[in-house]
């Protein structure tokens, strides 16, 4: 599992081993590793996982990650950028795309083929509501997620028929401290003097979904029970209740006018 270090990743790595699988939780950051080693040493669970230092973006990480031999692959590694799209330094929207995208599906790759060779295996892609949906002034994120929907459908096509699987699990806003980061890295770049789209804007809409965060357990528990069946939806999105705002959402698209905003966005 990419993205292990903290949040939904860090909770399902942790949730798998405890119901007994055998779990390689790759870590961005040394520090991460040092400081879920020493939380490990709680848990009578703790022989079930190894963590290893994994930042998808670094080849020699990615080069001694590959060495596994691993039956289900979740790929959680990702980062956003806030900020108008219309705005904002392109360069930010790259290194989203970069890591989302390129670099996710670069990692997946060898893993893939090993599945393949076999005829057997797993690959779970956690998206995002936002690869279903867009959210103000977090085009970005949006547009990185959109991208890899696309690419994972795709690979569902692809490898469906070489016995491996392909899913997608897509949270909603889950109060993990991801969400609030992601929010307010726009500060980094933006001032009022030099941008027409103010701050004040920002934080208006940033509170929408801000104040309206869900308790990351359930979407854990959604993953640690989805992550090792052998057969479920491709797509799964949590919580269950927005599945209808997404279907809503993407219809409303088909009647919009180009000079309209969306009323969901009003």
């Amino acid at each position: 599992m990419t993205g292990a270090g903290s949040g939904l990743g860090k909770g399902a790595a942790l949730g798998l081993a405890k119901a007994g699988h055998t779990v390689i939780a790759g870590v961005h950051k040394w520090e991460q590793k040092s400081r879920f080693l020493e939380e490990l040493k709680d848990y009578e669970y703790s022989d079930n996982i190894e963590i290893i230092k994994l930042d998808i973006l670094d080849v020699m990480d990615c080069i001694n990650a590959w060495e596994y031999d691993i039956d289900i692959l979740v790929s959680n590694a990702g980062i956003g950028q806030s900020g108008p799209v219309s705005e904002m330094p392109v360069g930010l929207i790259r290194e989203v795309m970069e890591t989302n995208v390129f670099s996710a599906l670069e990692f997946a790759q060898p893993f893939i083929k090993q599945m393949v060779d076999r005829k057997a295996g797993k690959v779970v892609f956690v998206s995002s509501l936002a690869g279903l949906t867009t959210s103000p002034y977090l085009g970005a994120y949006n547009a990185s997620k959109y991208a890899l929907e696309a690419i994972v459908q795709s690979l569902r096509d692809e490898l469906v028929p070489h016995n491996v699987s392909v899913a997608t699990i897509n949270p909603g806003p889950y109060k993990t401290g991801f969400n609030d980061r992601m929010y307010e890295s726009f500060s980094q770049w933006h001032n009022d003097d030099q941008y027409f789209t103010k701050r004040k804007e920002i934080i208006k809409a940033s509170k929408g979904l801000l104040d309206n965060q869900f308790d990351p357990k359930e979407m854990i528990d959604v993953m640690v029970d989805l992550i090792p069946k052998d057969t479920h939806d491709f797509r799964n999105i949590s919580p269950k209740a927005l599945v209808d705002k997404c279907k809503t959402y993407e219809s409303t698209q088909y009647e919009l006018k180009c000079n309209d905003k969306d009323p969901s966005k009003k």
